[in-house]
């Protein structure tokens, strides 16, 4: 039995007003298809008071923006991109591709195929992301895509230095200065100068998000975004300081991102509650962080290790982070999760940064169906076929032809008669 210790504002009830928000993304799409390099210009020149000569920055350009970064800040993004390769890159050698003789003479198989483009999106404003260009581009680059472009938005009117060179490390082909609807709808849509992509991938605002809805079909996505989420499942054996902590850590990204306890020790959750209300009052980005909490933090208190994962399951959050005496008990058993931060010694900081597993995860559910971002969504598996005697063309031919019967298709039994006739016994085919 779930006891409800602080409620916050479920997705059920919070009525989100994205008609409007809909609406203004549709506009835009519209303008872009019609209007081109011009619309685009027009939208960034209004939105983001920014209309360079170009919005791609030349290799020149590049390097200008390198050498005014200090080398100690290079050398972290180094190793914050080994640690991602080096993990996508084992991600990727699992991926095999197979052929497997199912009957004598029929060969079926699968090759595991590059998207041919993507197209990266970095988010600004208050907080550049820097990482996002290591889980999209560099993961992109690890999977073989042969073209990825990558876009960032000016932060009040300046190059955001580190975020240009993170893509620049990670291997971005083309880096666009763009931000917001604009620059999903130039990479997916294509302009005069700009060719499309087939894959939109990287988080964003609610607008970025709808964007990437709307053209769905159109290109590829990564998932459907919604704000950030955190659970922390904490036993007895958890600290409130650190649980406090690692709730507000993700809670400062946006005043809609719920952070949510789940624990098995009614002590410790008011005492969370408190040390929460305590740390807001030092916190840089308590002005975020604190509506969040206020809004849609909530405190659940079960009675049971088993309670703790069916509830776990059952709000299948985005980054789930386990302080339990036997953490690896919920790797175990739990099932719906973007992903899992198990023990005290890592958090999610860790995983959205630096350790090498990728920060782009479903969220609002989704983890009931999806993983998050990796080397695999960036390649297509397609299956092919080869019948190599024929005698194995007129055994399947018969079945084929007598299932094309049953289903009316005939221009189907056709395919398989003609097959039976030339390669069998030239007997006709019932």
């Amino acid at each position: 039995m779930v006891k409800v210790i602080k409620k916050g504002i479920t997705y059920a009830e919070s009525g989100e007003a994205d008609a409007k928000v809909r609406a203004t993304v549709e506009g835009m799409l519209s303008d872009i298809r019609t209007g081109g390099d011009a619309a685009v210009r027009a939208l960034s020149e209004r939105l983001d008071k920014w209309a360079p000569e170009s919005f791609r920055l030349s290799p020149a350009q590049i390097q200008d923006i390198l050498a005014g970064i200090a080398p100690s800040v290079l050398d972290d993004i180094r190793f914050a991109q080994a640690q991602v390769r080096n993990f996508a890159e084992k991600q990727r050698a699992t991926i095999l591709d197979l052929e497997v003789e199912t009957l004598p003479g029929v060969f079926l198989g699968h090759r595991n195929i590059p998207v041919g483009s993507v197209g990266c999106y970095v988010p600004g404003g208050r907080y550049p992301m820097v990482a996002s260009a290591h889980m999209s581009v560099l993961t992109a680059k690890v999977a073989g895509v042969k073209r990825v472009i990558a876009c960032t938005p000016p932060i009040n009117g300046q190059i955001p230095a580190e975020t240009v060179a993170a893509m620049y490390l990670a291997g971005a082909d083309e880096i666009y200065l763009l931000g917001g609807v604009q620059a999903v709808a130039m990479m997916a849509l294509g302009t005069e100068t700009v060719a499309s992509v087939d894959m939109l991938v990287g988080p964003g605002n609610a607008y970025v998000a709808e964007a990437k809805r709307q053209l769905y079909g159109q290109v590829g996505i990564d998932l459907f975004a919604g704000p950030t989420e955190i659970l922390v499942i904490a036993d007895h054996t958890a600290d409130a300081e650190m649980c406090a902590t690692d709730l507000l850590g993700q809670a400062e990204h946006g005043p809609t991102s719920p952070a949510i306890l789940l624990t098995t020790s009614e002590e410790l959750a008011h005492a969370t509650i408190a040390e929460v209300d305590r740390q807001l009052q030092t916190l840089a980005t308590a002005d975020i962080a604190g509506v969040a909490w206020r809004d849609y933090g909530q405190v659940l208190l079960v009675d049971s290790v088993e309670e703790l994962v069916t509830e776990a399951d059952r709000l299948c959050n985005e980054h789930v982070e386990v302080l339990t005496e036997n953490p690896r008990y919920f790797l175990e058993h739990m099932t719906n999760y973007g992903a899992l931060f198990l023990g005290p010694r890592t958090n999610v900081a860790y995983g959205d940064k630096v350790i090498g597993t990728n920060h782009t995860l479903p969220t609002k559910g989704a983890a009931r169906y999806t993983g998050g971002l990796w080397v695999g969504k960036f390649l297509k598996t397609c299956s092919y076929q080869e019948v190599r005697t024929a005698e194995a063309s007129a055994l399947v031919g018969e079945y084929c032809s007598r299932l094309c019967a049953i289903e009316n298709f005939w221009g189907h039994k056709a395919q398989a008669d003609l097959r039976v006739e030339r390669y069998g016994q030239h007997e006709p085919v019932a």
